[in-house]
């Protein structure tokens, strides 16, 4: 891919990442939650050009620190999520104000270590980028589907409310 298309794949994917983590989406535990992280590493993997080739040991200890900070990343991100349970058995997430401080140290590592790997002289290509996003969204989307699992539904008769309408008295703190 062209650095171009890099870039508006790389802002597509935050955009909708950041747009729906604030607003409450149930989790699914279906066998999909892997599918968007996939593509996303095999469009960064099948570039030819992921590590520079003029700068082949600095260049992968650049990549590796990126997708390091990627995984930590989404591992941080998922612990800073808010779920909670339904009284129907739905689990449901969504992400809290720590999520934005995840977001904001993710996002200044990264530029840290794209400043660093610049003044090293290394040629920096968006697919190592779009591998750590897809590293920080697959650890993210396990960890919720695991922390989903441990979760039991609220009691029914857990509150109750004027309008007749149950909801759960119990949501996981963050």
């Amino acid at each position: 891919m062209s650095g171009l298309v890099d870039a508006l794949v790389i802002v597509a994917v935050i955009a909708l990442v950041i747009v729906r983590q604030f607003r409450a989406s149930r989790v699914g535990t279906d066998r999909r939650w892997w599918l968007l992280p996939g593509v996303l590493a095999v469009l960064a993997l099948r570039e030819p050009q992921l590590l520079d080739t003029g700068h082949p040991t600095t260049a992968a200890l650049v990549f590796g620190a990126e997708v390091i900070v990627g995984l930590a990343m989404g591992a941080a991100w998922a612990w800073t999520t808010r779920i909670w349970v339904e009284p129907d058995g739905a689990v449901w997430s969504r992400s809290t104000r720590a999520s934005v401080a995840v977001w904001a140290v993710g996002i200044g590592l990264r530029l840290g270590l794209f400043g660093i790997g610049t003044l090293l002289g290394v040629h920096q290509d968006g697919s190592a980028l779009i591998l750590a996003l897809a590293g920080t969204l697959l650890v993210r989307s396990g960890l919720l589907i695991w922390r989903a699992q441990s979760l039991r539904p609220a009691p029914v008769s857990a509150t109750a409310y004027r309008d007749g309408v149950l909801r759960s008295a119990w949501k996981e703190p963050v």
